[in-house]
């Protein structure tokens, strides 16, 4: 029976017709995390996926253009675009027409959680970094065994100084317990304690790949490690915790081992350089030296000692005579001082300010007695005044004239006959003496 064969590319066109033809995948509205993101400066090339499933995506230019917002790995979009196939390859794909964010990832979501955790820990300062060693003796590496990255490394110390040794601490670096056996090369190379500088990394890969370098678990073992770390994970664009956390970090492989490891042509260059100018500066101290010690056998002080201290000796005459003529100068100020002081101390003598003062005291004095004299005359003639006005009102001087006071039997002053009954007994205050009498009738001013 004979068959009709197809192209390959007769099929992947008829495919290709089919997903052009069907209306339900002209508008899809889709929802997914961004994979495998890296900005590139024309057209978008990355993947959608959820829990299950992934698809590729293409965005092209103009319609990336019009997107508002900064995508990122594992940021939760919404989209809006066609499916079809890639007559070429076979491969069906959805053209993304336009971008929304809808949430961020899960990944992501922890990545941001766990960063904001470690910063707030302190585990990004600067102060906690170590520098990496110069002059390295052995390196140790923590990688996959298989990968790329070791082979990069080695090049790279190799090409740039032979001599340093290269060990290999393998382990997985994507997939289940990946972080946990990391963390532990880490441990067990600080427990060897003969490496100078440790770099741990891997290639490139989406953020599920690069994921076991985002735990907390390796972060920490970073952190706590003695020896100085230098991360290289995935691609220049690709920031992980480890990064963060590590010494130093490194854009590719090749750079970490460069990092890691010095010159060995430059360094004996620098050390010739170095060689060389200490010779130089030696040379050029003995013969500076050399020139002043032939200055100094020539000078006066070997030929003629004694010409060394005639200047002195002239200088010490001069510094005498000066400080003899200092003296007298200041012994005459002195004088001077102490006679005008004298002066002063003449014209201010207290004893004329006694003498002052004691003549105003004694006119004070004789002052004083005069006004305590004429103040007790007049005091005495006011109370001589005051006792005759008292003599006239005193009721014995009343009394004189033939007048008497009478009192009732509980020595009250009588003043009406209201103030007395029948049959009391009164006293009556004349002059020379009292009398007593008893009352046998009392005659009221209406009945005179």
């Amino acid at each position: 029976m004979d068959h009709d064969y197809l192209t390959v590319t007769a099929l992947n066109q008829y495919i290709h017709k089919k997903f052009e033809n069907d209306p339900y995948l002209s508008k899809v509205y889709l929802t997914g995390e961004l994979s495998n993101w890296r900005k590139r400066p024309g057209h978008q090339y990355f993947v959608i996926k959820d829990d299950q499933s992934v698809i590729s995506a293409v965005m092209w230019k103009g319609a990336f253009a019009k997107v508002k917002f900064e995508p990122e790995e594992g940021m939760k979009v919404l989209i809006t675009g066609r499916v079809t196939s890639f007559a070429k390859s076979g491969q069906y794909q959805i053209y993304v027409e336009s971008m929304q964010p809808d949430g961020v990832g899960n990944l992501y979501l922890a990545y941001e959680q766990l960063k904001k955790k470690l910063y707030a820990e302190g585990m990004f300062d600067e102060n906690h970094k170590q520098p990496i060693p110069k002059y390295p003796k052995r390196i140790a590496v923590v990688t996959s065994q298989s990968g790329a990255v070791i082979r990069d490394i080695i090049d790279a110390v190799r090409k740039r100084d032979p001599h340093i040794q290269v060990v290999l601490y393998p382990a997985a670096v994507q997939g289940e317990g990946a972080a946990q056996e990391i963390a532990n090369q880490i441990e067990k190379v600080n427990q060897n304690g003969d490496f100078d500088t440790l770099i741990i990394g891997r290639g490139g890969g989406s953020i599920e790949d690069l994921w076991p370098f985002n735990e907390e678990v390796v972060a920490k073992a970073i952190y706590n490690s003695k020896i100085p770390v230098i991360s290289s994970v995935g691609h220049q664009t690709d920031n992980t915790i480890a990064d963060l956390v590590a010494d130093k970090r490194a854009s590719t492989p090749t750079q970490a081992g460069v990092i890691a490891s010095p010159e060995l042509a430059d360094v004996i260059a620098n050390i010739r350089n170095l060689q060389n100018g200490l010779e130089n500066a030696m040379r050029n101290i003995i013969k500076m030296d050399q020139q002043k010690l032939e200055h100094l056998q020539q000078s006066y002080v070997f030929k003629d000692p004694s010409r060394l201290y005639e200047s002195y000796s002239q200088q010490v005459d001069l510094l005498a005579d000066q400080l003899t003529n200092a003296f007298k100068n200041q012994m005459n100020q002195k004088d001077s001082r102490l006679s005008l002081l004298r002066s002063r101390l003449s014209g201010a003598s207290p004893r004329n300010l006694v003498d002052a003062k004691q003549k105003q005291l004694e006119y004070l004095n004789a002052n004083l007695k005069q006004h305590m004299k004429a103040v007790f005359v007049t005091k005495q003639e006011q109370l001589s005044n005051k006792v005759d006005a008292l003599d006239h009102l005193s009721p014995l001087k009343i009394m004189a004239r033939g007048y008497g006071m009478v009192k009732s039997a509980d020595n009250h002053i009588v003043k009406n006959v209201s103030d007395v009954k029948v049959g009391e007994t009164i006293t009556v205050d004349l002059s020379g003496g009292n009398i007593q009498a008893d009352i046998t009738k009392i005659n009221q001013e209406s009945e005179k």
